[in-house]
């Protein structure tokens, strides 16, 4: 067991976290989360954390409130365990799409959820893939952000044709990320007008680039409903794209998602378990990377006092 490093789970991420130790030639910590009579939340940490560098994934998932509560609770109880460091490992930061005032008398809750996390005990944060970079800044405590572009970007190079191939973004905020991506594949993008009407409701208009008789890629940090990446399909159908498949970080297919895909004319969804998928969801066409070597290098990182962006030079 690397010296003083401990790793633990809460309920939303225990798969990964068990990869993560899997990695790292450790085994996950022992915890027990239970409920009173009363339907509040008990963690108790079953073994000794005192001086210790401690870990704990959980990403914010269905049911997102839950599961922060857990954390919260978790990582509460470490700090009262005498652990030397805390480190909130959210592979999934679900609130960061809340990152602006965006209508009146709202809260930026990106920004709250960010500092209930120090105010529980962590120390630092680690990460993946944000929805907005600008997330990064509402931490008052260090944060590791980690992307998983890379690694979805070399499996399309080693298992799809490249040379007829456009990325797409589904709009001009997520350009830049998609930039990124078809940097690395060396295949050019386009980008689609778009207007979000409400959460659910999205219009598209016209697309800017050539994917006439190409094979596309859609790219996106993440998949929820699926209502955004099926509307984009039938855009680029009706530009007349060849073949249509689709790259994101967190697969969240939440709500009527499944069934959208299924239905849809796409040829293959490319995720990460950032977001555990059971089985009931897992379509022919989806096709899951584990992002698990990623976090156990960073975490062995952080660990040793290393840097983390070497990973990503």
């Amino acid at each position: 067991m690397k010296h003083g490093l401990q790793i633990f789970a809460c309920n939303a991420s225990r798969e990964l976290a068990s990869e993560i130790c899997h990695r790292l030639g450790i085994r996950l910590g022992q915890l027990d989360i239970s409920r009173f009579s009363n339907d509040n939340l008990r963690v108790q940490i079953q073994e000794n954390v005192r001086e210790r560098d401690v870990y704990v994934v959980q990403s914010f998932t269905e049911p997102v409130s839950e599961h922060i509560m857990e954390l919260l609770i978790t990582l509460d109880a470490l700090r009262s365990a005498s652990a030397q460091r805390i480190t909130a490992v959210i592979p999934y930061y679900s609130y960061a799409r809340s990152d602006k005032k965006d209508a009146p008398r709202i809260s930026i809750t990106g920004r709250l959820i960010a500092d209930m996390l120090k105010t529980a005990g962590a120390d630092r944060v680690l990460t993946m893939d944000l929805h907005a970079d600008q997330v990064h800044g509402f931490f008052s405590v260090p944060v590791d952000h980690l992307t998983a572009i890379p690694a979805i970007a070399e499996h399309f190079r080693r298992h799809y044709d490249l040379s007829n191939m456009v990325a797409v973004a589904t709009d001009a905020g997520g350009a830049k990320r998609v930039g990124r991506f078809s940097e690395r594949l060396s295949i050019p993008m386009a980008i689609i007008d778009k207007r979000r009407v409400s959460d659910t409701d999205v219009k598209h208009g016209e697309v800017v680039g050539d994917v006439r008789g190409r094979d596309v890629v859609i790219f996106e940090d993440e998949i929820s409903t699926g209502g955004t990446l099926v509307s984009t399909v039938a855009t680029l159908k009706a530009a007349g794209a060849r073949s249509i498949h689709a790259g994101a970080v967190h697969g969240v297919l939440c709500g009527p998602a499944i069934e959208r895909l299924r239905e849809a004319e796409i040829d293959s969804v490319v995720i990460s378990n950032t977001v555990a998928l059971p089985v009931e969801k897992r379509l022919p066409k989806i096709t899951t990377l584990s992002v698990a070597p990623l976090f156990a290098a960073a975490i062995e990182r952080i660990h040793g006092g290393q840097s983390v962006g070497a990973l990503f030079e």
